[in-house]
């Protein structure tokens, strides 16, 4: 088995950060994702490159040796990425490219920098939409492309998309919360807890579905469109919530922190990917962010 250049980012964040949890967060993935995959590396380099202990991770001596060569190794897929060899560099255009709440918010901000500067000759239109409202606009010809919740796609015969990265969806609740000391957690527990809701990107309705699966209902004492109320919320105890990785951080605006736990039963995860129209090709400037958008995130390397 080869080494990729993902496991070298999961590595280098896990390493940087000394918290898997951490890497993850600023990777935008879960932390089983992170594990996995430096274990994999671990075992094409036939070293152990992270000791593990209950308050983080630490490189070892044959991790130290290897952090310089994978920042090297990263440092040049970089520099390739912002001065590649091929023609599209030059390339000229207009995109209009719709993305959602979640994504405009927690992921997009970076790579949209980023391509500017990358690809100057294409003029980057973003547009703020609901996913129905962008649904519809790709359809009509209204945008391009459009970076969403795929897993929240429901024109699935006019629209094809392709799912950049998973966020797993966790539990959040306020530090010294009884359920932390429990051994594990169910959806049974939770819903005897005060739940804060989260409605923006149908978060709600994504929520009902497994909430539904188990025939259960939580006990909502407030419904918010915002993240950081939620975020404030369960941190000053008001209830507790489940929300994807992509949105969570470990302290609310307050200061106050905010842990997380796996249920035991599964719960789906937050897909982000591109979307596009069925009926039309993608334009020259669409194929080129959507290469772009993959190759920086690592997807199928």
């Amino acid at each position: 088995m080869s080494l990729t250049i993902r496991q070298l980012r999961y590595f280098i964040a896990a390493a940087q950060t000394g918290q898997v949890s951490h890497a993850a967060m600023e990777l935008n993935i879960s932390q089983s994702a992170v594990t996995s995959g430096i274990q994999a590396l671990e075992a094409t380099l036939g070293a152990r490159l992270l000791s593990r202990s209950a308050t983080g991770v630490s490189v070892t001596p044959e991790g130290a040796r290897f952090l310089s060569r994978a920042k090297a190794i990263i440092a040049a897929v970089e520099e390739a990425t912002r001065s590649p060899l091929g023609e599209e560099t030059q390339a000229v255009g207009r995109l209009r490219l719709g993305v959602t709440y979640t994504v405009a918010g927690y992921f997009m901000a970076r790579h949209y920098a980023a391509f500017r500067r990358i690809y100057p000759g294409i003029t980057l239109e973003l547009s703020e939409q609901p996913r129905p409202a962008i649904e519809n606009a790709l359809v009509s010809g209204g945008l391009d492309l459009a970076v969403m919740l795929t897993s929240n796609l429901a024109n699935t015969g006019e629209l094809a998309s392709e799912t950049l990265f998973r966020s797993r969806r966790r539990l959040w609740l306020p530090s010294e919360h009884r359920l932390l000391a429990a051994p594990q957690i169910s959806l049974f527990d939770v819903a005897r807890e005060p739940y804060v809701m989260l409605t923006v990107d149908e978060a709600s309705r994504t929520a009902g579905r497994y909430w539904d699966k188990y025939g259960l209902v939580p006990k909502t004492v407030f419904t918010t469109s915002s993240v950081e109320a939620v975020r404030s919320m369960v941190a000053a105890g008001m209830g507790v919530t489940i929300l994807s990785d992509m949105v969570y951080r470990h302290w609310s605006l307050e200061g106050q922190r905010i842990e997380q736990r796996q249920t035991v039963e599964p719960i789906p995860s937050m897909d982000v990917g591109l979307t596009w129209s069925n009926d039309r090709p993608l334009s020259a400037a669409a194929k080129v962010f959507s290469t772009y958008i993959f190759a920086t995130l690592g997807a199928g390397t």
